[in-house]
């Protein structure tokens, strides 16, 4: 069976804002065939490009394209080597708050969903901007100030839009959109995959289709020609627990009919009532963070594996060792 990189975070002992929780970035090799893991990388952000106080570090969606991994943390985005695990880039400006994915076009250039300032940015690999597009299709610098260091602000919510994934559907650049549950062409204003439902993330092209999850624990496939939605697929379905899979995200395609999913434990909301007093909503969530197979054609879960013994409390993304397809 074959091996595949998870890439998240480690969570702080603590309970803390979201945008404090994280205390380092961290990549994984799995292999569900003995449910074992190795650890590949463990990183923490220089303080140069972090806020001051309690800043969070992760890694969030990447990308593996011709034996290397494209990946950022909230401010930075790097380049590594595979499977040495070597970085031969790393790149950081000031407008990079949050990112959520990056990923490498044909020409070399780099595509990152900066989500703290609700746009998707075009960098060279030199690290010069070479395109800005608001994701909600108005003047990136509306609500922003070009001369902040955005990556020393804690964060930028609520956000607008809170893009988390770019894709291209022949020449054209597609971000999803969390908050509107869609994704939109950047380069086509009027086209647009409209889901619904609940929180979107991913958008990974695979085929003639478009996969994307939700984080309620959905997969919804979209066809890459009608842009309509062919399939919707729901795994509290297609697992015996029956409680919360847990926050849904990340999505490796095996092949039209097989997926692995990324779940990440649920975490408790802190809520102070107006005497002051501070109570936990939610709970915690029963499920640890995982990963688990599914065949959607068949309904049912195939196998899971779970990755909190290994220090991974967040799952962004998942990978084979040998992707080459952007």
């Amino acid at each position: 069976m074959e091996k595949y990189y998870i890439i998240g975070a480690k969570q702080k002992n603590q309970i803390l804002k979201d945008w404090e929780q994280y205390q380092n970035g961290l990549i994984i090799k799995v292999s569900p065939e003995n449910k074992t893991a190795v650890k590949c990388v463990e990183y923490t952000s220089p303080p140069e490009v972090c806020p001051e106080e309690d800043p969070s570090i992760s890694f969030t969606a990447g990308t593996v394209y011709n034996n290397h991994l494209y990946v950022g943390t909230q401010t930075e985005v790097l380049i590594y080597s595979l499977p040495q695990f070597k970085i031969i880039n790393s790149l950081s400006i000031p407008s990079f708050n949050d990112i959520h994915h990056v990923r490498p076009t044909e020409e070399g250039n780099l595509m990152i969903v900066n989500t703290g300032l609700d746009m998707v940015i075009e960098l060279s690999p030199n690290g010069k901007i070479l395109k800005e597009w608001d994701v909600l299709g108005g003047d990136p610098w509306t609500i922003f100030s070009r001369t902040t260091d955005y990556r020393k602000v804690p964060t930028t919510k609520p956000h607008q839009s809170h893009p988390n994934y770019v894709f291209k559907i022949g020449g054209d650049i597609w971000a999803t959109r969390c908050l509107q549950k869609d994704a939109v062409c950047l380069t086509k204003l009027n086209k647009t995959i409209n889901i619904g439902h609940q929180l979107i993330h991913d958008g990974v092209v695979f085929g003639n289709s478009i996969y994307f999850t939700q984080v309620d624990g959905h997969v919804v496939v979209v066809d890459i020609h009608s842009l309509q939605v062919k399939y919707q697929y729901n795994l509290n379905n297609m697992n015996d627990s029956k409680i919360p899979l847990g926050w849904c995200r990340g999505i490796k395609i095996i092949n039209q009919d097989q997926v692995i999913v990324g779940f990440t434990r649920i975490r408790p909301v802190k809520k102070t009532e107006a005497d002051g007093t501070i109570s936990w909503e939610g709970g915690y969530g029963v499920l640890p963070t995982r990963i688990a197979c599914f065949d959607l054609k068949k309904g049912k879960q195939l196998w899971e594996q779970q990755v909190e013994e290994y220090g991974m409390n967040a799952i962004y993304s998942i990978h084979s060792e040998n992707e080459s397809d952007i």
